[in-house]
């Protein structure tokens, strides 16, 4: 392991002031169910550590407008048990409660959940080329094994996909990302903190060095009390999606009135299926229409021989979520 030292922040101004200042790399330690790892492989090498894993940000508190601001040092298992985010979010819930482990949900935190690698089994395998890992040394993965490749958004420098199940589930609300930097607070949306791999797949977010997530705030849709999230995957825990749908559905008259549909396991970042959503709008609730929206959600797809399977998956999973959330939501309305 890589030699580095180690500073305990009294706060949040301190933390970001440790974390601006001096040369090297840095890194934040939360719950470190991502960075130890990664340290103890020779993944990642950093010079220094800033501890923020105590500071007081694991608050979970209803906002005026009746959303909620999870903390970013609140713990996965805490949120995920928590009445308000059961209650009016149980996408978020339901996603977190089918990340990793049990364990593993008790160290986790929201923030670290979000700044979670994009990765592939080459990216942990510091024998083999890893341009995320080390840039311009090249992309394993895209002539290797490629069971879990990106079928969206993906470049030929980076063909990862976005592991995080909570993040899907984000992406299909309205989230804002609250993240103090050396020029202080700033508010971003969600969709705006992931970035593609382009030419730099080494950079997995938009955030400048030095910049903390401190909460993480959830607000509408108001239909979104009425919301499944299913994940398929090689095993029935610990475990990432192979894919995996967030859906928020509301039907008027059998027709669409409001949807929203976040996508794992097909991009680097994670996915919003906006095509599907402005097709499935204001059309029948109909399971003929929930797989029209998917073919219109894949159709700039690219696949390959090991992952041409995912499409199969989501043509299957996408349309029986939400043909399952049509009809409670009819027998509801009965």
């Amino acid at each position: 392991m890589h030699p580095f030292t180690y500073e305990r922040a009294t706060g949040v101004s301190d933390a970001v002031r440790r974390a601006s200042a001096g040369a090297g790399d840095v890194a934040y330690l939360a719950g470190g169910t991502n960075l130890l790892d990664h340290l103890r492989l020779g993944v990642r090498a950093v010079d220094r550590v800033v501890d923020v894993s105590h500071l007081d940000l694991a608050a979970v508190t209803e906002l005026p407008d009746g959303g909620i601001s999870l903390g970013a040092m609140a713990r996965n298992s805490d949120v995920a048990a928590h009445p308000l985010v059961r209650e009016r979010f149980p996408l978020v819930s339901a996603a977190m409660l089918a990340g990793a482990s049990g364990q593993l949900r008790n160290m986790a935190t929201i923030g670290g959940n979000l700044l979670q690698r994009t990765r592939c089994v080459y990216f942990q395998d510091t024998t083999t080329p890893c341009n995320k890992r080390e840039p311009g040394t090249g992309c394993s993965a895209v002539e290797g094994y490629g069971t879990y490749n990106a079928l969206l958004g993906a470049s030929e420098r980076c063909v990862a996909v976005h592991p995080s199940d909570l993040c899907v589930a984000l992406a299909a609300l309205d989230t804002t990302v609250v993240v103090e930097g050396a020029d202080g607070p700033r508010r971003l949306d969600f969709a705006d903190l992931h970035r593609l791999p382009g030419e730099h797949p080494e950079r997995d977010t938009t955030l400048d060095p030095g910049d903390l997530i401190t909460a993480v705030e959830l607000h509408g849709p108001a239909f979104a009390r009425h919301a499944r999230y299913r994940k398929l995957r090689e095993r029935a825990s610990y475990a990432f999606a192979t894919v995996s749908v967030a859906a928020a559905l509301e039907v008027t008259d059998g027709l669409v009135s409001g949807v929203r549909l976040g996508l794992g396991g097909v991009a680097h970042a994670p996915h919003r299926a906006h095509r599907a959503e402005q097709l499935l709008l204001g059309g029948p609730a109909t399971h003929e229409a929930f797989t029209a929206a998917v073919d219109a959600e894949l159709e700039p797809a690219r696949t390959g021989p090991g992952n041409a399977y995912k499409v199969t998956q989501l043509r299957r999973v996408v349309p029986a979520v939400l043909a399952e959330l049509a009809g409670a939501g009819a027998a509801g309305a009965r």
